[in-house]
């Protein structure tokens, strides 16, 4: 039944016309929210998705994946975003891009419309709060980006190598007064992980520590560094570049004694505008790259899921 099904058949069985079924399957305005839920009923109950043959005559693509990103406007996403498209561009997918902005319940929004528009795979920028349940029904086309998550693939960073790699390198320098700047530790990866590594490299090298964190915003590095600065402070870790380009900010307009700057991210920006700060590359573009790959293999070949962490490298 299931392939011999249209959308006409479908309009018939939910008591509306062609036309709605479609709105409804483009997501688009203009239906109301009951019959939006009946049309999607009845599609879930007769295992309908839209065919391959049917998108190529809409002049859809016929490999489409999705890529949903935290935000549009980060700085690591989008480096690994730039080498991820490449890689399926030239498998034949056309990809397209969606924002989370942190929210469950939009991904499972977007997730929800991805499967009823027979979307191939999806790569995810995880983030902590995502329920598991919500991926489960893309198990097996589905790479999950900087989280990873039992039975599902996924490609994470170092986060703990990255911060003791830069704490090694400015201990070797002669810092013995390192202060931290980061992200609060409902943020699993970048927040907690960071700042643990940033505390056990203190208690090991019997260092002070001074840490505030704040969040990922340029202007919360801009706006909180003077609460971890002291006057023997001779250098500040940043746990991403954002933080660190305000910190930098703030410390030309207002500190006279010199602070070595390190931060985790190497990303173009920050190399651009302040070429001084140490820093640590955590691998975006790489991650993008195996991400595609990874993709890629899960839904042309059926692979067993890999969780791969990419190692990071001082700059």
């Amino acid at each position: 039944m299931q392939n011999r099904l249209t959308i006409k058949d479908i309009a018939r069985l939910s008591g509306v016309g062609k036309s709605t079924v479609s709105r409804v399957l483009n997501n688009e305005s203009g239906v109301s929210e009951r019959t939006r839920e009946r049309v999607e009923a009845v599609m879930r109950q007769q295992g309908f998705s839209p065919s391959r043959s049917a998108r190529a005559m809409r002049g859809q693509s016929d490999k489409v994946v999705a890529i949903i990103v935290t935000r549009l406007d980060s700085l690591s996403e989008n480096l690994a975003v730039q080498t991820m498209l490449p890689c399926l561009y030239e498998q034949g997918y056309d990809p397209i891009m969606m924002e989370s902005q942190f929210s469950v319940a939009r991904v499972e929004e977007h997730l929800r419309i991805l499967r009823l528009r027979n979307i191939d795979g999806v790569i995810l920028f995880g983030f902590t709060g995502l329920n598991e349940s919500v991926l489960a029904p893309w198990r097996e086309t589905l790479v999950l980006m900087a989280r990873d998550a039992p039975g599902f693939a996924s490609v994470c960073y170092d986060d703990v190598g990255a911060i003791h790699m830069l704490m090694q390198h400015l201990y070797q320098q002669g810092h013995r007064h390192i202060s931290y700047l980061g992200v609060p530790h409902s943020d699993v990866t970048t927040g907690l992980r960071r700042h643990q590594s940033y505390l056990a490299f203190c208690e090991t090298h019997n260092l002070t520590p001074h840490a505030v964190l704040p969040g990922l915003a340029m202007k919360q590095g801009y706006e909180h560094v003077a609460d971890v600065l002291h006057n023997d402070t001779t250098a500040l870790v940043c746990a991403t570049d954002t933080l660190a380009i305000g910190a930098s900010k703030y410390l030309q307009q207002h500190r006279t004694t010199p602070v070595q700057l390190a931060s985790v991210g190497n990303t173009p920006l920050l190399k651009f505008l302040h070429p001084e700060i140490i820093t640590v590359d955590p691998g975006y573009a790489e991650a993008g790259r195996q991400a595609a790959m990874q993709l890629m293999a899960r839904i042309t070949q059926h692979t067993d899921p890999q969780q791969i962490v990419i190692p990071a490298s001082l700059i």
